[in-house]
């Protein structure tokens, strides 16, 4: 058979059981969808903060706080000279207590509680190039911290690790709930295309009689069934973008942190294909384990008869 021929007939069959099942796909599609939406939401949230870090930690400093009964000055004068920083920057309570205030929801409350000077003036420590990467950072934050002068020191660095560390086990807590999302949508897809199956079951007798593969009867299920899983990813991430969106644009109550972060930009290409490829393997499978248990029923019933 021609491929032409062959490809119009398997997207007619296709198109025939989509009219036939109309429900029972779209309840497939849905329950493919709420998969993927989980799994694809914990997705988004660690892939835009690794683009946040990356973007972050060139820019990233060491703040150093004066210890109990130290000036400032005194400590700004401990490390003026040091080879480790390229720039040292001296930051006023006043301005300190605005950068805290925009950064920071509900801030303002928490500073009348705790005084208009809650913060403190710092100095502000620009690192050399070669000691940017994470762990040399750290490291120098460990050695502020043994002076005399010095009393809490504040390494972005280990705020981004923390930030991370949180970013994954939230991802792995929502890919695991996804996972289990996902292998209830591929019984669904399978308990379509076994629907699928048993609509065409006379046709399907004549195809093997006639000596049809197992291949040819399986191909449109499978096609059938990531079709379904490719149109459950697109809901999912229809639905993520519609909830990025507003976030992106500061519409809702959230600190401006998380605002600044959604802007950063929607799904990479990379993860947009593995939202992708996703749903088609979860359709497809569902639709193998439809097609096995048809021909399993079909082996009982036939023990049966006979």
């Amino acid at each position: 058979m021609p491929p032409m021929r062959l490809a119009f007939l398997i997207v007619r069959d296709i198109w025939r059981d989509f009219s036939r099942h109309r429900s029972q796909f779209l309840l497939a599609v849905l329950s493919l969808a709420t998969g993927l939406f989980v799994a694809g939401g914990g997705l988004l949230g660690i892939d835009t903060l690794d683009r946040w870090v990356g973007r972050m930690e060139a820019m990233a400093r060491i703040t150093v706080f004066a210890a109990d009964g130290t000036d400032i000055n005194v400590l700004e004068q401990k490390l003026v000279d040091d080879p480790r920083f390229t720039y040292i920057k001296r930051v006023s309570s006043e301005e300190a207590t605005r950068q805290f205030i925009e950064s920071v929801k509900d801030a303002g409350l928490m500073l009348d509680t705790l005084g208009l000077d809650a913060i403190p003036a710092n100095l502000e420590l620009t690192l050399r190039p070669d000691l940017l990467e994470r762990n040399k950072a750290i490291e120098v934050g460990e050695g502020l911290r043994k002076l005399q002068e010095a009393g809490d020191v504040v390494v972005d660095h280990e705020r981004m690790d923390t930030l991370l560390k949180g970013a994954r086990a939230v991802r792995s807590v929502l890919a695991g709930f996804g996972i289990v999302l996902l292998v209830v949508a591929a019984f669904s897809t399978g308990t379509v295309v076994r629907m699928s199956i048993m609509s065409r079951d006379e046709e399907i007798h004549i195809m093997r009689l006639v000596g049809a593969t197992e291949f040819f009867i399986l191909a449109p299920l499978l096609l059938e069934g990531a079709i379904l899983g490719l149109a459950g990813a697109t809901v999912a991430a229809g639905g993520l973008w519609l909830l990025w969106l507003p976030l992106s644009m500061g519409k809702f109550s959230v600190s401006p942190f998380i605002v600044e972060m959604a802007k950063l930009v929607f799904f990479s290409p990379k993860s947009l294909g593995l939202l992708a490829g996703s749903g088609l393997f979860t359709g497809a499978f569902g639709a193998l384990w439809g097609f096995r248990n048809s021909k399993r029923d079909r082996r009982g019933n036939k023990k049966m008869a006979d």
